[in-house]
């Protein structure tokens, strides 16, 4: 069944709220999320009110939860749940409102991320010390052996691509550069200074491959998106963006030899099931927003969407297709990398602003089909949305 099918019930993003972003104090993580909820509800011209199902997720700091269903005074849901897929966690998001919304179950759903590591006088560094933490038991051995947190188990993964195929940490600075040539012209964005290749192979080494410019911001704040109908959106403040596909790869990869960890993604499964439904293919996509947690995530991304073959990611990103001058717009509000880190709704936001026509300076001519990706755990979830102004013909 298609997305505009059960009388044109198709689902459809209505409104979008941003907060404030990144070395924002003394805001607790829940109140990020109300701010988000409300900002999203005023973008579609909606009352709270009209807010049947409310679905939330928090970052390492936790503190948003059911409990926000009280804070913003909602009563009578049709829909609540707490969703947790790490990065991946907006997309999913997305996908159940969409079928809430097409199934009758509810007519507008909204969903939130916040959150808010950072502590004044606290480096980026502390606020996710701790979610790096080893557990005891067997589990612990990998901090036993030095190996805590996200940077050395993704820098193991691309490691392990750079063996196979050649990857240099040369062609990984060209992904940080375009995205900070993106991020210049984003008044969001935390970081707006352009950077060459030379700065990016001067920043300090974080792990073996990755130096600072091949990793992902702190942020605090929060975003929200609210799904209704399309019916519906088409009479509401702002343009329809029409959820047109989607789809989620959670492969499970042990971290071993015989495995593909670090070879393949979720997005080789993700992906193609999203285009198919949305009936599209990679050559039909005008707009890429890809998880960019560190270069090397969106480099594999590219790869396993087809944008370009196996193994030859550091190639066609170096080639100069990524920036605003490139062939492919990638992360056209700077990413995770050089706008602001909200997980999942960092690329989500920024397609709904694409597809809007919305992101002034940094808008893409043309952006009929946008591609949305999410990424959580170290390549261990995947999920895959693909947007358009326009409804299913």
């Amino acid at each position: 069944m298609s997305t505009t099918e059960r009388g044109g019930r198709g689902p459809a993003i209505a409104g979008l709220g941003i907060t404030d972003m990144g070395k924002v104090y003394g805001r607790t993580a829940a109140d990020f999320a109300a701010d988000a909820v409300r900002r999203a509800a005023e973008d579609a011209g909606l009352a709270l009110t009209d807010i049947d199902g409310l679905l939330t997720s928090q970052g390492v700091g936790g503190g948003v939860g059911l409990g926000l269903q009280r804070d913003l005074g909602l009563r009578d849901l049709r829909m609540l749940s707490e969703v947790q897929a790490y990065g991946s966690t907006a997309g999913a998001m997305v996908q159940y409102a969409a079928m809430a919304v097409q199934s009758g179950m509810a007519e507008a759903v909204a969903c939130v991320f916040a959150d808010a590591p950072l502590k004044e006088k606290s480096s980026a560094g502390a606020a996710y010390a701790g979610a790096g933490r080893a557990p005891a038991g067997w589990r612990g051995l990998n901090a036993a052996a030095g190996i805590a947190g996200a940077n050395p188990l993704y820098a193991m993964a691309a490691r392990r691509h750079m063996d196979t195929y050649g990857t240099t940490s040369d062609q990984l600075a060209y992904i940080a550069v375009a995205q900070r040539d993106w991020a210049v012209m984003n008044p969001l964005a935390q970081m707006r200074t352009p950077i060459t290749v030379e700065d990016h192979q001067a920043s300090r080494p974080i792990a073996d491959p990755f130096r600072l410019l091949d990793c992902c911001l702190v942020t605090n704040g929060g975003i929200a998106v609210i799904v209704t109908t399309a019916e519906r959106a088409a009479n509401l403040r702002k343009p329809p963006v029409h959820v047109l596909g989607w789809g989620q790869s959670h492969p499970g990869y042990p971290m071993a030899r015989g495995s593909d960890f670090g070879l393949v993604s979720g997005a080789a499964t993700s992906g193609p099931a999203a285009m198919k439904m949305a009936g599209v293919t990679v050559g039909d996509i005008d707009v890429v927003e890809l998880y960019d947690c560190y270069t090397f995530t969106a480099l594999i991304s590219l790869e396993d969407y087809g944008f370009c073959a196996k193994g030859e990611g550091g190639e066609f990103v170096a080639g100069g297709a990524l920036g605003p001058k490139g062939t492919l717009p990638v992360n056209t509000g700077g990413g995770q990398l050089s706008s602001y880190y909200l997980w999942g709704m960092t690329p989500l936001s920024e397609a709904v602003l694409q597809a809007r026509g919305e992101a002034g300076e940094r808008q893409v001519p043309r952006h009929d089909t946008v591609l949305v990706s999410g990424n959580g755990g170290i390549l261990d979830h995947h999920s895959t949305l693909i947007l358009s102004p326009h409804a299913h013909a």
